[in-house]
């Protein structure tokens, strides 16, 4: 990580232990990104590079232990459940699934700082910054495929972006359209299939020997980085 920040990404519910934990962190030099929502957590560390995650267990809409899961199907960035919850089960599974450490709250900020420390002297922080096939920058509005800024339009950034964050999941039409800023509400979804074809185009021009944005027979389309 070299001189880099170390960069934190607490999901936790608890606005205010998220605000005293963020600021306690800052003063050890690390960067940290605080969010209530675990879908919206899950949706972060697509779109963000971190090296570590402290994850509650109590979240609203989806279980912690499943945020883990999920999170391990993707990465191997390190997980530091923090849970007021003191089921001996829960740290069992928590582990089992593949969280790094775990600790019962109330904590010491201290102690959570030292846990940090060791876990990515250990581990090296994020190995999740294996370099991507897809990488978006939705501030930049640039999208790059192997390193390759694609050139699309305003159209063909919302559909590609949206896939990106829904990778290796199918997307409907109807999704595709309607969360698209940039295209018109009258239009039909069979325009969603004209600006697929046209993303592939782009993208076979960098790699013409495999299909990235696969047909989903009844639903939509599927972005994959798995070839």
């Amino acid at each position: 990580m070299g001189n880099d920040k170390m960069k934190i990404l607490i999901i936790e519910d608890d606005p205010e232990l998220a605000m005293v934990l963020s600021s306690y962190l800052s003063k050890y030099g690390m960067e940290v990104t605080a969010v209530e929502d675990p879908y919206i957590g899950l949706s972060t560390l697509t779109q963000q590079d971190f090296d570590l995650v402290i994850l509650d267990l109590t979240l609203p809409g989806m279980d912690g232990l499943e945020v883990v899961e999920k999170i391990r199907e993707k990465s191997d960035i390190p997980i530091i459940i923090s849970s007021a919850r003191d089921d001996i089960t829960d740290k069992v599974i928590g582990m089992e699934r593949g969280a790094d450490d775990y600790m019962p709250k109330p904590y010491d900020p201290r102690e959570l700082v030292t846990r940090i420390k060791t876990i990515l002297r250990r581990t090296g922080g994020s190995k999740k910054k294996e370099e991507s096939l897809f990488d978006l920058d939705k501030e930049g509005r640039v999208i790059r495929f192997k390193g390759i800024p694609l050139e699309l339009t305003a159209a063909e950034f919302d559909v590609l972006a949206m896939l990106i964050q829904h990778m290796n999941a199918a997307v409907s039409r109807e999704q595709l359209l309607y969360e698209s800023e940039h295209i018109d509400d009258a239009s039909s979804v069979k325009n969603i299939d004209v600006i697929i074809s046209r993303i592939r185009h782009k993208i076979a021009k960098i790699d013409p020997d495999h299909t990235y944005i696969r047909p989903v027979r009844g639903v939509g389309y599927l972005l994959t980085d798995k070839v």
